[in-house]
């Protein structure tokens, strides 16, 4: 309610000054019309004002100020240009057109590189920068799906994750809420969550930081993490879809597991042999269903009798579909 009331009285202050600055000056006469103009001038900035002011809630702190920053340097950019214009006699007469013709180019393009790029000019990122001998380190970022599914350890233990692996405190407290819930499964999951975060921990070639780094005002779990993503440079490890592509309309690089474990499987083409186990019978007369050791499901036609052994086939086409890669095969010989 203060904030609503002082917006009123910045409007009726500009209102106010419009009114007195015509009643004051001598190059307009001093007639109602002029002062309602004045007066709607000083309002009509105060709306603008007020305006602006929603915009910049819209706007992080640190780009606001490195945009001013930006903004002041190339005022001063073209200041210096105009010192050294000004000993030309034959630009003197335009030295005010080109006061005002430089402080807006210049003014204009430090606003822009500063709103832009004001993430390439964070403190870290700056020392960095002046010292030259230091590399900048790599963060990667974990979520809780990425943890509680586990095989970011095994990734670990290969060692083809560089860097360091920073675990937020606000995804330790997730892990722990769900850790203590009072659902069965919910409580295993949390459990194998923070058994893999000690396994991790263990691990001698693999630096990892716990951060206490917060975000109050941000509620959800996944806007925290890209938050964070944002505030260190670092890139999001993650199997969660949805945080996946939140990240990436952000600019915050995504490590995806299950990417990863796609990219992995071996690439099998039509008319290969394999063995594989028959386990059960397919959805179609006479098909029967294996699986390889990455998950993926082979149909086999004609393999009815081939239910429960070993089975030598040939592929015949590979499926892509959304939920994973599907082989059509059909049955060669019954090897048991």
């Amino acid at each position: 309610m203060f904030l609503f009331l002082f917006r009123i009285f910045i409007i009726l202050s500009l209102g106010l000054s419009g009114y007195i600055l015509i009643t004051k000056q001598e190059f307009f006469s001093v007639s109602p019309v002029n002062t309602l103009i004045g007066t709607f001038l000083g309002v009509l900035i105060g709306i603008i004002l007020l305006i602006f002011e929603r915009k910049l809630k819209q706007i992080s702190l640190a780009r606001f100020i490195w945009s001013a920053i930006g903004f002041s340097l190339g005022i001063g950019m073209a200041r210096f240009f105009l010192i050294i214009l000004h000993d030309i006699p034959s630009l003197e007469p335009l030295y005010a057109s080109l006061n005002l013709l430089f402080s807006l180019i210049f003014g204009y393009i430090g606003l822009f590189l500063g709103y832009e790029h004001y993430e390439s000019f964070s403190l870290p990122k700056i020392v960095r920068a002046l010292q030259g001998s230091q590399e900048e380190k790599s963060f990667k970022i974990l979520d809780t799906s990425v943890i509680i599914d586990g095989r970011i350890a095994d990734i670990c233990e290969t060692g083809f994750i560089e860097g360091i692996l920073v675990i937020p405190q606000f995804i330790l407290k997730e892990l722990q809420h769900i850790a203590d819930s009072s659902d069965v499964l919910k409580r295993n999951r949390g459990r194998r969550g923070l058994d893999i975060l000690q396994k991790i921990q263990k691990l001698a070639d693999v630096d990892v930081q716990i951060v206490e780094t917060d975000f109050p005002k941000v509620r959800e779990v996944d806007a925290k993490l890209v938050e964070l993503g944002k505030a260190i440079g670092g890139k999001i490890l993650t199997n969660d879809f949805n945080l996946n592509k939140i990240a990436e309309l952000q600019g915050i690089p995504v490590l995806n597991v299950n990417e990863l474990a796609n990219a992995l499987k071996p690439v099998v083409l039509p008319g290969e042999v394999m063995n594989v186990h028959v386990l059960k019978e397919g959805k179609e007369s006479g098909q029967g269903v294996a699986y390889l050791d990455d998950g993926t499901m082979v149909v086999v036609d004609n393999a009815i009798d081939a239910i429960g052994k070993d089975a030598e086939v040939s592929v015949t086409s590979v499926l892509q579909t959304t939920a994973g890669r599907m082989i059509f095969s059909r049955l060669k010989a019954i090897l048991q």
